[in-house]
């Protein structure tokens, strides 16, 4: 994906102003900076989540495989397909573990037959190390799991109908040390099938995970590096800062 000059307002707020950034499929992307900064909200315009509050609007170019993903003849349930998004509380669906994966290729017609749904679902659940855990209950409902297994479940369904991208609002930020690590063990398990976008307010998470990270303040983006860079030898006074924890 390739966002350029993007300003995103909120009525007469502008939240996102002149942001440029470049997102490769080999890559975790992370997005950093203070609460406010602008870094959620400029996530959610690269699936056009913000077309659901009414008084947000996008100027700019974003594309995708070279597609302008808001130009009018563009197909959002299609593009929230192969863009997914992975939000911070995990909310799987009020239906069982199977039909929490089953429910996307389903619906845009991926699978065959039973047989092609019940592989595709098995796949989904596997990919997201979820598969040895609830492969004997898959008729229970995902809202029975633990927390950690929910944003699993929630992971699944979104790798379920073969995105290119995955979108993550801050995934760990609900839960505990050990249901993170495994979430993190789980990104990168995934890079390099997918381009991953992680939001995160926690730096050593950012570090651990991304090679790619852009600091956002006050709605612009300050740097995009290598994540190493950033957290090493940051151009910005200002990222130096944050990173050192003078303010956020």
């Amino acid at each position: 994906m390739t966002a350029r000059h993007v300003n995103v307002f909120y009525g007469a707020n502008q939240a996102i102003a002149d942001v440029s950034i470049d997102v490769r499929r080999d890559e975790v992307t992370a997005f950093i900076g203070p609460s406010g900064c602008g870094k959620s909200t400029f996530l959610r315009t690269l699936n056009r989540m913000n077309d659901t509050v009414a008084a947000a609007r996008v100027e700019g170019e974003i594309r995708l495989d070279g597609a302008d993903i808001y130009a009018r003849d563009m197909d959002v349930v299609q593009l929230r397909a192969r863009v997914g998004m992975v939000f911070q509380k995990p909310n799987p669906f009020p239906k069982s573990i199977y039909e929490n994966v089953a429910y996307g290729p389903r619906i845009h017609g991926l699978a065959k037959g039973k047989a092609d749904l019940d592989r595709i679902v098995e796949e989904a659940l596997s990919r997201a190390g979820l598969w040895s855990e609830v492969k004997d209950r898959l008729g229970t409902s995902g809202t029975a799991l633990s927390g950690g297994q929910q944003q699993r479940l929630c992971i699944a369904r979104a790798i379920a109908v073969e995105p290119e991208v995955i979108l993550m609002d801050e995934p760990c930020s609900a839960l505990d040390p050990i249901a993170t690590a495994r979430i993190e063990e789980l990104i990168h398990e995934l890079r390099g099938r997918y381009a991953i976008v992680i939001v995160t307010h926690n730096m050593q998470q950012a570090a651990r995970v991304s090679q790619k990270t852009a600091f956002f303040h006050l709605g612009r983006l300050i740097e995009y590096a290598d994540t190493s860079d950033i957290f090493t030898n940051p151009r910005e006074e200002r990222t130096k800062d944050y990173i050192t924890g003078r303010y956020g």
